[in-house]
């Protein structure tokens, strides 16, 4: 009760304040950022007010349980409001983005032209060079009728993007080589349009033999697959629970390097890496000899099969079901030893808790632990700078005068709604 009256004070006194000074509703683009700049700006403040001990009601002070969820509950409600501002300004940026890809495609375009009318200084223009710049148009024209289809997705970044809401290494890279394969080709049929010698025309058709294109066509084939199944894998895995998986706010290009927690990845990391090294080259040779496919290398196709076969090995090894490894009863300074009683605090050790990408406040909210046939949410203890409850590691939470005396099972639910295994424990009067 006490803690019910000093919530409806504080929010009572806040009510009617309106927009405080500005307009942070997410109806325009910059209000939508300004708002959220402002949510995480006063939820740090409050966080580190309550880390510190100041703001607590008179009501709830005397208690260090009602203290406790007092504070919690308030922290939970400032990080639903972050969280709810942080999901409007992503999609904010994501009918923005689309425009601005448009604007890096046709750039591209205004680049290419501008190389092509350089290197024709002294050598003078051909029909390679016009069908380069003519398979460029077509191919810009084709993405801007694509972007704009998906534009409130992001535009040309939409297929890249995963059901996480996070771009996908895998799909970044297969793109990258069918964009050079349509590209290819595109080339090849602006020269043969273009060619009046049938000799001529008998070298473009000989240029797609796949003798010549056999290292692309792998590659591209390569990478499709890994694409594809590595979707269905995690798909799996997230059903199975065996991969504890959190949508993120926003999709953001650092995804293509770092795992969910925004940690680099090795996999993810070498093979961007070794694939971009492997579009450069497959693009130097098709500028070079434009009347054929890219002759890439086996030695080179072989690297690209080993960074995919790395990547995926990776992917299939990531994550983990969490697991309760023991439960004892907390203990403060100065506390006897003893059973845990209805009342007391329990701190559940274990592993896998706090998924990657769920370590955001309104995800940590999230968690609850199952005692018996009692659902407690885990409550939010601030210290200065992040939070001493929950970790990835140790949960505390209190056993509610609710648990019937006896032996109970205790289980851990995560933000990704994963749940671990059973611990029993004893609980007397």
């Amino acid at each position: 009760m006490a803690v019910q009256e000093a919530r409806r004070s504080t929010h009572d006194s806040g009510h009617g304040t309106g927009h405080g000074g500005g307009c942070v509703c997410g109806d325009c683009p910059s209000g939508a950022r300004e708002g959220h700049r402002r949510a995480v700006a006063a939820f740090l403040a409050k966080r580190d007010e309550l880390a510190t001990g100041g703001g607590l009601p008179a009501a709830v002070a005397h208690s260090a349980g009602a203290s406790r969820q007092w504070v919690s509950d308030e922290l939970t409600q400032s990080a639903r409001d972050v969280a709810e501002r942080a999901r409007e300004a992503g999609d904010v940026w994501l009918r923005l983005l689309w425009r601005r890809t448009l604007l890096v495609l046709w750039g591209a375009v205004v680049a290419l032209a501008l190389v092509q009318a350089f290197t024709a200084i002294g050598t003078g223009w051909t029909l390679a060079r016009t069908a380069g710049l003519v398979a460029a148009v077509v191919t810009a024209a084709l993405l801007t009728a694509a972007a704009r289809v998906h534009r409130k997705r992001g535009g040309l970044l939409a297929p890249l993007i995963g059901e996480d809401n996070r771009l996908s290494t895998s799909r970044t890279v297969a793109a990258c080589w069918i964009l050079l394969a349509v590209f290819a080709v595109l080339v090849l049929a602006v020269q043969l349009a273009g060619a009046s010698r049938p000799a001529h025309r008998d070298a473009l058709i000989a240029g797609l033999d796949l003798a010549r294109g056999a290292g692309v066509l792998t590659v591209l084939a390569l990478t499709c697959a890994i694409a594809v199944v590595v979707r269905r894998v995690v798909g799996v895995r997230v059903r199975k629970q065996t991969l504890q998986k959190v949508r993120a706010d926003r999709p953001r290009a650092a995804d293509l390097l770092t795992d969910d927690s925004g940690r680099g990845n090795f996999g993810d990391v070498q093979f961007v890496l070794v694939s971009t090294v492997a579009v450069v080259f497959a693009a130097v040779r098709l500028a070079r000899r434009p009347e054929q496919l890219p002759d890439l290398p086996w030695g080179l196709a072989l690297l690209v099969a080993v960074s995919a076969a790395t990547y995926f090995a990776g992917k299939y090894a990531e994550g983990g079901r969490p697991v309760v490894l023991s439960v004892v009863r907390g203990r403060e300074a100065g506390d006897l030893d003893g059973p845990v009683r209805t009342g007391d605090d329990i701190e559940i050790r274990g592993a896998g808790f706090v998924p990657p990408g769920a370590q955001t406040p309104d995800r940590l909210a999230r968690m609850v632990v199952r005692i018996g046939t009692v659902h407690v949410h885990v409550p939010l203890v601030p210290v200065p700078g992040g939070f001493a409850n929950p970790t990835d590691s140790t949960l505390t939470v209190p056993v509610p005068v609710e648990v019937e005396p006896g032996r109970v099972a205790v289980q851990v639910v995560t933000a990704a709604g994963v749940e671990t295994n059973r611990c029993e424990i004893d609980v007397t009067d």
